[in-house]
């Protein structure tokens, strides 16, 4: 709880969330380990619990590890501010870029994640929307909105989906179940915030940006990553790691095809020098990943794995559980996301392991997706939001219109039970 706490105040203490939860796992299982010793616990007993908490990080970290890449891989490629710029160029009015950075978000963090597809869309919005801090406000918050929910219908979309998906809940395709609830969750705030979105067209803005060579083919590589994920799994009973790193590799090979191909040009055409952007170092890729959330990731997994073997997850599965029911239970998870991060949220409900069918499963990955939208703090998406917008989006802000976000909420768990029920 502590570190937690650590975590929420992360913007005031400028302390990387990373940290308090790894100190946490630390010194929760020094304080296992010294209980069991006195206890005359065997210590096999202890190494089989900490690795099993290990392989379950393994599979999470190679996974997000090798998606990172790629999506650092795109931006090196110029891929995201190609598609910037033509969105900033294109001359369209206040409520149409509202409706477009919103409806791109929502179907891009099915692929990258919400933190990219947010950073992305709020580019365009402070580049277009300068002297407007009241469509910047709002274009801001529906882009929270419609990257969480976009996530929530797709096993890459987010962390807890993947969980889900990489805990065997819920299989891969029946995720895509959730999409028209996603949908809802988005357009409710959208439409009643688009009445709100002034009229007129932003000062015209000439942006130029080109995709570098190999960004195409990076693009498809990455989908093709994406198929031996799931092939992996569906058709070899492998887990869908194994197929990220096989799909990494295709990505390490093509790198080194281009450096060789920029080699020869070279050498052919010594007088000419060789163009910017001819070269990616897929290593240097790799070491921009957002380490902080993989690191956050251990801590999370360990600090839970941790109170599961003291027994806690056990009791509050119990009390939760057993006493509301899977539904109210999973409701108000998600409404916690808004606080605690979903991502601890959701590896404590896969650790307590209820009986849920199907569909529960599929309520919690709802709810715990898209309820951190109801704060600014509730998602990494809004975080991230809230620094680079200058102060035109803001924790207040952001709650003036939570109301709207919580029908929303309301309004996709209703479209669930009907649709999928």
């Amino acid at each position: 709880m502590i570190a937690y706490c650590m975590v929420m105040a992360e913007e005031q203490l400028h302390l990387r969330k990373s940290k308090p939860v790894m100190m946490a796992a630390g010194v929760i299982w020094a304080v296992i380990a010294f209980i069991a010793i006195q206890k005359g616990v065997p210590q096999e007993e202890l190494k089989r619990a900490v690795m099993h908490d290990l392989e379950e990080y393994a599979a999470m970290f190679l996974f997000l590890l090798v998606a990172m890449t790629y999506i650092n891989a795109m931006e090196d490629r110029q891929v995201f501010a190609t598609l910037r710029s033509w969105l900033i160029s294109k001359g369209f009015d206040y409520r149409g870029l509202f409706w477009i950075t919103g409806a791109m978000a929502f179907l891009i963090s099915p692929v990258a994640d919400n933190l990219t597809t947010a950073l992305l869309m709020g580019a365009v919005i402070m580049a277009v929307g300068a002297g407007h801090p009241e469509f910047i406000t709002l274009s801001m918050i529906n882009v929270v909105v419609a990257a969480n929910a976009g996530g929530a219908f797709s096993p890459f979309g987010d962390i807890t989906t993947l969980m889900v998906w990489q805990a065997g809940k819920v299989e891969f395709f029946n995720f895509f179940s959730l999409f028209v609830p996603s949908v809802v969750n988005w357009l409710v705030p959208a439409i009643i915030m688009s009445f709100f979105i002034e009229k007129g067209h932003p000062p015209g803005v000439q942006v130029d940006s080109t995709i570098l060579r190999g960004g195409i083919i990076i693009c498809c590589l990455f989908l093709v990553t994406i198929f031996l994920a799931v092939s992996f799994e569906k058709g070899l009973g492998l887990p869908p790691f194994m197929g990220m790193m096989t799909g990494f590799a295709l990505l390490m090979f093509y790198t080194y095809l281009m450096g060789i191909r920029g080699l020869t040009s070279n050498r052919r055409l010594t007088a000419r020098p060789r163009p910017k952007g001819e070269e990616i170092d897929i290593f240097q890729e790799v070491a921009h990943a957002e380490w902080d959330t993989l690191l956050f990731f251990f801590g999370v997994i360990f600090s839970v794995g941790g109170l599961r073997y003291l027994g806690y997850l056990d009791l509050a599965s119990e009390t939760m559980y057993a006493d509301l029911g899977a539904t109210w239970t999973n409701i108000i998870a998600g409404l916690v996301s808004a606080i605690v991060d979903n991502i601890p949220v959701m590896f404590a409900v896969i650790g307590m392991d209820p009986e849920m069918n199907a569909f529960q499963w599929l309520l919690i990955t709802l709810t715990a997706g898209v309820g951190g939208s109801l704060l600014s703090i509730g998602s990494a998406a809004g975080v991230a939001l809230m620094g680079t917008s200058k102060g035109s989006y803001t924790f207040m802000t952001h709650i003036r219109w939570s109301w709207a976000i919580a029908l929303g909420f309301v309004g996709s768990i209703w479209v669930h039970f009907l649709v999928n029920g």
